[in-house]
């Protein structure tokens, strides 16, 4: 892949991104709400997570192994076999992951706060957190950067700005910790070993923290429902163990596909080889986009609260940022592009017709 093909590669991943996120945050909402026909209560996020964290390990399995990818992973000798092994970093970086896979999830089943709302301030804190990175990793921070993030705060302020209705409980606040540490430990290493403009340092890095990050998580799950005591662990336990008596098998499993979609089209779009004050603002506006379109559609299909005014705002706000980001890559791509034309031997230059 040429380089201005790569530097635009990152704008179909943000597509993907949005394509799996909106549906992903919609029908989680709408199952934790018991909106969807038939439902008699909704599913808490607790018991979502077992199965849907099933399948997206499924679905992480299946990308690799469909890309090549098992390839470019570090590997470790096991009774005589050479077997895929991650990396101290990488499996630190696979923890965070792991984190970020399950606050995600529970993030959008919290009662009284919307998708957007708390999408914002997730997004937004990570939007604070890429310049800080970018500095500690001594990574130049180029101008275009600077503005999309600055409209992107300006996004964050409108949507959070007083007087707006932002009911956050003790456990949405404790979620959007855990959140933001694993994404900051995460990004870290990321600057560290992966961002190195090296492809497949990047390709051996999202192999290795994904074959932790799903694994790790269903494993604490596990041993979370055999302990099975208190409310919390009694909704995982149910979570494994009723899924069919809850009517909602494909709606869940398809809530864990979606999510692995978020998590391969998100860790691309991060794994750029950009500054993280790039990537971090294409990645958060996806999912600013995403969100929006979702609570659009929760609201005429199942009569849930639409979006606001300042959140309409502030995804606008966020549509300008991604605009600003593009325009670089774009107009680099197109001089790139006329370049090629006019080399000796080219079809433009010889006047040779096409095939």
């Amino acid at each position: 892949m040429t380089n201005h093909r790569r530097d635009l590669a990152i704008w179909g991943y943000a597509f993907g991104y949005f394509a799996c996120y909106a549906p992903y945050s919609a029908l989680t909402k709408a199952l934790s709400h018991g909106a969807l026909e038939g439902m008699t209560r909704g599913i808490s996020g607790f018991e979502l997570l077992p199965w849907s964290t099933l399948a997206s390990g499924l679905g992480m399995f299946l990308f690799l192994t469909g890309r090549g990818w098992w390839q470019y992973a570090s590997t470790r000798t096991f009774l005589g076999l050479r077997i895929p092994f991650p990396g101290p970093w990488t499996f630190l970086s696979g923890l965070c992951s792991a984190a970020i896979i399950a606050t995600t999830t529970l993030a959008y089943t919290f009662s009284g706060t919307s998708i957007v709302f708390m999408m914002l301030l997730m997004r937004g804190g990570v939007l604070i957190l890429a310049p800080l990175v970018d500095v500690l990793s001594q990574r130049r921070v180029a101008w275009p950067s600077w503005v999309a993030l600055g409209l992107s705060f300006a996004a964050v302020g409108v949507a959070t700005a007083p007087g707006v209705d932002a009911r956050v409980t003790t456990a949405a606040l404790v979620d959007l910790g855990v959140y933001l540490i694993g994404y900051f430990i995460r990004l870290r290493f990321m600057s560290r070993l992966a961002k190195t403009g090296e492809p497949s340092a990047g390709i051996r890095y999202f192999a290795e923290e994904q074959m932790v990050a799903t694994p790790v998580l269903v494993a604490v799950l596990a041993v979370a429902a055999l302990i099975g005591e208190g409310p919390v662990l009694l909704d995982i336990r149910h979570g494994f163990t009723e899924l069919f008596a809850r009517g909602r098998v494909l709606e869940e499993l398809l809530v864990g596909v979606l999510s692995q979609g978020t998590g391969i089209f998100g860790g691309l779009i991060l794994l750029d080889h950009r500054e993280n004050s790039f990537c971090v603002p294409v990645n958060r506006a996806s999912s600013i986009v995403a969100g929006v379109v979702a609570t659009g559609l929760l609201s005429v299909l199942l009569g849930l609260p639409g979006v606001g005014t300042r959140e309409s705002v502030g995804a606008a706000l966020v549509m300008g940022a991604m605009l600003v980001l593009s325009l670089p890559a774009v107009l680099q791509a197109r001089r790139a592009a006329k370049r090629d034309t006019q080399l000796p031997g080219s079809e433009a230059g010889t006047g040779a017709s096409g095939r």
